[in-house]
């Protein structure tokens, strides 16, 4: 498949930002693709599109499903997968949210409520102990937010993130 300059440049630009947000650069760009495209293409198109090497596809899109951005559909007459992605990007979002969340956020609540229970912990001075538990605190509240902010229908997160700042006004 051929494609146009700005869908080339946005699926470029999808890959730069996901190695700087610590993704594989073609896993960023075939969830790019597929995206941009709107509908499911077989694994041969998306190395045909992008000049990747199959290996890199398979890795990338079984990453991808495992990330659940990616799911395999079933294209009657054709034994190939086809891939798709969700085409509303506010699902999108709420994904990858849910899912540096679990991969993120939760294990560090772990390994900081596990770092404070240990006997260890108690030997550390007085400094150390506050700013462990004050980051703890601090991710757990993050975590706690953002699940609360997952759990909002999409019409009103959009609006409670366009406010921004402006939230201030309510909390006065």
């Amino acid at each position: 498949m051929k494609l146009n300059p700005t869908t080339e440049q946005f699926i470029l630009h999808w890959g730069e930002m996901g190695t700087r947000w610590g993704v594989n650069r073609t896993m960023a760009q075939i969830h790019a693709l597929l995206f941009i495209v709107g509908r499911p293409m077989n694994a041969e198109e998306i190395v045909e599109t992008l000049g990747v090497a199959r290996s890199n596809v398979s890795n990338s899109i079984k990453e991808l499903q495992n990330w659940r951005l990616v799911k395999t559909v079933p294209i009657m007459g054709d034994r190939r997968d086809h891939f798709a992605t969700n085409d509303d990007v506010w699902a999108l979002f709420k994904i990858i949210a849910e899912e540096r969340m679990k991969r993120e956020l939760q294990p560090t609540v772990a390994f900081l409520d596990n770092l404070i229970a240990s006997p260890e912990f108690a030997l550390e001075n007085e400094n150390a102990q506050k700013r462990i538990k004050e980051t703890r605190d601090f991710v757990q509240t993050l975590s706690v937010w953002a699940n609360d902010i997952l759990k909002l229908p999409v019409s009103v997160m959009s609006k409670v993130m366009k406010l921004g700042a402006g939230i201030q006004k309510f909390l006065k």
